[in-house]
Order: structure tokens, then sequence, then C-alpha cells
């Protein structure tokens, strides 16, 4: 476990795991690092090198208020990458964290990229607009930005115990640690 520090000043925390081939893993929003430990288990123990960072502003990553966007998480990345001398890696991203990859890859990727794997991740334009008719209406992030200014630590209660993980649907079993662990 360790940090690197961009050239903007940004601390990023990582964890690095084992030797073999490289399997990087980017976290969703809000989670981090830790929200791999499962998967990275998994894989050190089949003889791979696994790799997870907390993106800027989540985890034990610098809490920016500038470069919160894909192009910037992408260039994390690739100083992530270069720093820990990643090559023929493979990458895994969960909803921003597919963004992310999806973005270092376009940008940054190549010749050093063995796969990408994307799971449930986030299209570029999320909002519902007339060209995006099928996207999430923006009343929900409204309420997301409400939810937090007002309670941060309820929303982070909250999101996880309903929609995030899907134990508000019927017959869903809660899992508590996975709660309790956002």
């Amino acid at each position: 476990m360790g940090t690197i520090t961009t050239k903007d000043g940004a601390e990023i925390y990582y964890k690095d795991w084992g030797k073999g081939q490289p399997i990087v893993f980017h976290h969703g929003w809000p989670l981090s690092a830790d929200d791999w430990d499962n998967q990275m288990m998994f894989f050190l123990a089949q003889g791979y090198r696994v790799i997870a960072h907390d993106r800027r502003g989540h985890g034990r990553s610098a809490q920016t208020d500038l470069g919160n966007d894909m192009d910037t998480y992408a260039a994390d990345v690739a100083e992530l990458v270069t720093a820990l001398r990643l090559d023929n890696a493979i990458h895994v991203g969960h909803s921003t964290g597919g963004g992310e990859v999806t973005r270092y890859v376009a940008q940054h990727g190549n010749g050093r990229v063995a796969k990408a794997a994307i799971i449930s991740a986030i299209p570029p334009v999320m909002v519902k607009s007339e060209k995006n008719p099928g996207g999430t209406p923006v009343e929900v992030f409204d309420g997301f930005r409400a939810a937090l200014a007002a309670n941060r630590a309820q929303f982070y209660i909250d999101v996880p115990a309903g929609p995030f993980y899907g134990f508000n649907r019927p017959g869903a079993r809660v899992v508590q640690g996975a709660i309790d662990n956002w």
C-alpha cells in the first residue's frame, strides 16, 4: 500500500499486492479500493498482481476540489500505471470506474493494456434529455445533492441500504456488511 503524487499535486492512495500479470481495479462512486478486496484476494490466490486505488476525492486519496472529471481520473490512472511500471495489465471498472477505464484505455493505454472489463459502467451522458430519453431524470441527482448537503452521514447509510445494492426490492436479502462498508 502506498501513494503517488500526481503532476497537479493530488495524492492518490493505492493497494498493490502480489506478483504476476497485473489486474487494476477501478471503483465506483462514492466507494474506494476496499470494495474490491474480495476480488483482489481471489485473483491474488490465482497468481496475479492486484492493484486498486482510491480515485481522487474518494477514500484515502486527496479530497480535491478540482480534477473531478473523467479526463483527470484517466490521467491519474496513467500516472499510477507509470509509477508502478504496469504493462500488459487487465483493467476492471465498475460504475464510475468503468468510465474511468474506458477513458484511460482511449487516452493513455496504448500498448499497456491487455484487456478491459467494464461492469455496469456509467454512460457518457446519464441525465435524461430530449437527446437521451432513457436517461436518469435530473431530479434524482438533485435529490442526491440535497441529501448529501442535508446529512452526508445519513446519505451514506440510506443509499446502500436501498437502491444502490437493490435491497429496496421485494424479497431482496439485505447484506448489512455491504451497507456498513459503503
